[in-house]
């Protein structure tokens, strides 16, 4: 999660959400890592979760992520809770909960849903204090 942390005060000093990503293989290394880029890209598809997914399947050269995890600092989103699905990723760390979009347990909750078959194991609250600090100073000082 420090990496994902790291991640995400990049993306804020970019002038983007400072949301962080990394995807770590089952052995534990990280073999892909994203930020928010929508602002610095202008693309909407360029949450932190997609673009640290896109960087690990880059790294494995493949689109199966089977058995790694995806660890984010702000609850993933409808899109990127798909993503996780369609990368088989197995596993999501989150730090902050995201009480409006949320699709990992507190608005919707995708990637457990029994109509899709797929069961992501879900672990919250890592660094959630942190990770919740960043958004709140950011639009804070949007505001």
């Amino acid at each position: 999660m420090g990496t994902a942390l790291a991640e995400a005060r990049g993306a804020a000093k970019a002038g983007d959400v400072p949301v962080g990503a990394v995807v770590v293989d089952p052995d534990g290394a990280v073999i892909g890592m994203g930020r928010n880029l929508r602002e610095a890209g202008g693309d909407p598809t360029a949450h932190a979760e997609i673009v640290a997914i896109r960087d690990a399947a880059s790294s494995l050269g493949t689109w199966r992520l089977d058995g790694c995890t995806l660890v984010v600092t702000l609850e993933p989103c409808l899109m990127c809770a798909g993503a996780a699905l369609q990368a088989r990723i197995a596993r999501i760390v989150l730090g902050a909960w995201d009480a409006k979009a949320g699709a990992t347990g507190s608005q919707w909750d995708v990637v457990r849903d029994a109509r899709i078959g797929a069961k992501v194991e879900v672990v919250s609250g890592v660094r959630a204090d942190e990770s919740a600090a960043l958004l709140a100073e950011f639009f804070a000082d949007r505001r």
